[in-house]
């Protein structure tokens, strides 16, 4: 059985009573040459395992199980259970378990399956829980790597500069936990249903460290959520929300100058390690106050 090809996910489907539900996300992929690449870029071998979230049909389940010493597959829609366990019969070291990603304690299962063997996460993620699905890879601190299927645009703002037009908080929030790198695209003929958009897969490497020390993480995160919260206003203005108790609007822009930027400037012009210069500063300011 070809797990990619039209005719045969029809027919197993359509065995089982299966109906695609878009509350789901769901699309499965039917260009076999994706899964191989994915489970060929992720890093998995025979010295380590694979966690996969949303199986699908277990195309790229069935190609992780052929590289990693065993593979565990969480998948939320309990209907798809009985086509697993026809399309995956085969493999004897693949465990589906039922969850939600969003909700799961990636951790604890991880240590359940595999024990302390090192594991590499792979995903064909649902657009709608994109961020916080990959949030949640991230903050479970299990994986050595995370491979994910994406929107393209989302991939395109995970690993986005700054300054360039599709630089945003998440871009700050990737870049302070994981080095991300764009591997390829994935043309939306290459599913089924056929969603509106193209794809990109992206791989994430867990920094052990940021890549700059921050004083107060809570903080951090604030000013760039605020800063991003509404682009078209000026830094100065859009982190009144945050600092303007303390500091005052004059306070808010003489910081802002005081580490070396134009007053006038704007959130998505300023990296990770400038917003970490202005969290320290910031810091300092308010508890001078």
């Amino acid at each position: 059985m070809d797990l990619c090809n039209i005719d045969d996910i029809r027919y197993v489907l359509g065995k089982h009573g299966f109906r695609f539900s878009k509350s789901l996300g769901q699309n499965f992929l039917t260009a076999a040459w994706v899964p191989a690449q994915i489970a060929d870029s992720c890093g998995v071998d025979q010295t380590s395992c694979a966690l996969e979230v949303g199986p699908g049909m277990g195309c790229l389940t069935e190609q992780l199980s052929q590289r990693a010493e065993k593979v565990c597959a969480i998948e939320l829609d309990r209907n798809l259970f009985p086509v697993l366990r026809e399309t995956l019969a085969g493999c004897d070291n693949i465990d589906i378990v039922q969850g939600d990603v969003l909700k799961c304690d990636l951790a604890g299962i991880c240590q359940e399956k595999f024990g302390d063997t090192p594991v590499y996460a792979c995903a064909n993620l649902p657009y709608y829980i994109t961020t916080p699905a990959i949030t949640a890879l991230l903050a479970s601190n299990a994986f050595q790597a995370i491979t994910v299927m994406v929107q393209k645009e989302v991939a395109q703002r995970i690993c986005a500069p700054a300054g360039s037009p599709d630089y945003s908080a998440f871009s700050i929030y990737i870049d302070y936990y994981a080095d991300a790198e764009i591997l390829f695209e994935v043309p939306r003929d290459c599913f089924v249903p056929q969603p509106k958009v193209d794809s990109a897969v992206v791989k994430l490497i867990p920094r052990s460290q940021p890549p700059v020390p921050v004083c107060n993480e809570k903080l951090f995160f604030s000013l760039v959520k605020a800063a991003f919260g509404q682009r078209r206003k000026t830094l100065a203005n859009a982190l009144n929300s945050v600092l303007g108790n303390p500091l005052g609007k004059a306070g808010i822009i003489q910081l802002i100058t005081d580490c070396g930027f134009d007053a006038r400037i704007r959130g998505e012009k300023l990296s990770l390690a400038d917003y970490a210069a202005l969290t320290e500063l910031a810091e300092k300011r308010m508890a001078q106050d």
